[in-house]
């Protein structure tokens, strides 16, 4: 009978791994995740932009997979109540528990402190002068501010009221907003503009009506030397899960150190952010 070979050493046992090699698996797991979830996911996010109900096969062409493949993973978000299904017509939509989730979610978020977390990275990344505005009392009212290594000497401060019409940050938010908000203090900014000859941005109705069709249309507000002769300003919308406007971002700089082309470094950072943030909010834009 032949001898069989022994190895002295013992085999290995898991626990004694070393603490490295634990931590490896474990960022390893970690990182891998679970691929089904992912995959079934691509069904919830196709369900979340439509908005109408949608048949099988449209729906699993959409998401990628085949129609019987989908349907295994709709079966499952059925009895979870992630999906629901027409009796009638066998479309598929969004169920109860994606609405609770939803609604679970918005009632945590803080627009404000995702927009700091936000605009402190794009600072760094870009050296900006970067703020966020809110609606208050008295107008748009600059509620977080942080310099980039060159300030831009603008002399804002927390709790700052912008103008209306001569800021970017006042031009948004008289764009976006109701009327029955910004009516008056625009009554009041043309009023002063018209005794005032060193009073910027429009000085009519049509003027401001003009202008406001501008911010709309490029779904942002731009100045170049409005409050100071050499400061430039970009503001951006970010609207939350009712499409109103929650805040305004805000970057600026000095002339000739600050990009104020649309579509321009600026122009897109600052236009991701604020998307983005919209998105954290539960914003959805209308289908075009």
């Amino acid at each position: 009978m032949p001898s069989i070979a022994r190895s002295d050493a013992e085999p290995a046992d898991p626990l004694d791994a070393s603490d490295d090699d634990t931590a490896d698996a474990g960022e390893e797991k970690l990182r891998s995740g679970i691929q089904s979830i992912e995959v079934g996911f691509r069904l919830l996010e196709v369900l979340t932009h439509e908005p109408r109900a949608m048949m099988l096969r449209d729906l699993a062409q959409r998401a990628g997979m085949s129609p019987a493949k989908a349907h295994r993973y709709l079966v499952s978000f059925l009895r979870l109540g992630v999906v629901a299904q027409d009796a009638l017509s066998g479309r598929y939509e969004l169920g109860g528990f994606a609405l609770q989730l939803g609604l679970a979610r918005l009632a945590r978020v803080d627009g404000v402190k995702l927009a700091r977390i936000a605009l402190a990275e794009l600072r760094d990344r870009l050296d900006l002068t970067v703020g966020i505005a809110v609606w208050g009392n008295q107008g748009p009212t600059v509620v977080h501010w942080m310099e980039s290594s060159h300030p831009a000497k603008a002399s804002l401060k927390l709790g700052d009221v912008m103008p209306l019409l001569g800021s970017a940050t006042g031009l948004l938010f008289a764009a976006y907003l109701p009327a029955s908000k910004t009516a008056a203090v625009i009554e009041r900014e043309l009023a002063d503009s018209r005794r005032s000859s060193q009073t910027v941005g429009p000085r009519t109705h049509e003027e401001v009506e003009r202008v406001l069709e501008e911010v709309r249309a490029h779904q942002a507000a731009r100045v170049e030397g409005a409050l100071l002769a050499t400061i430039h300003a970009f503001c951006m919308p970010v609207f939350d899960s009712t499409g109103d406007l929650a805040l305004g971002l805000i970057a600026l700089g000095h002339e000739g150190a600050f990009d104020i082309r649309w579509d321009g470094e600026v122009d897109t950072a600052l236009r991701e952010c604020a998307r983005k943030l919209s998105y954290e909010l539960g914003y959805s834009p209308a289908p075009r």
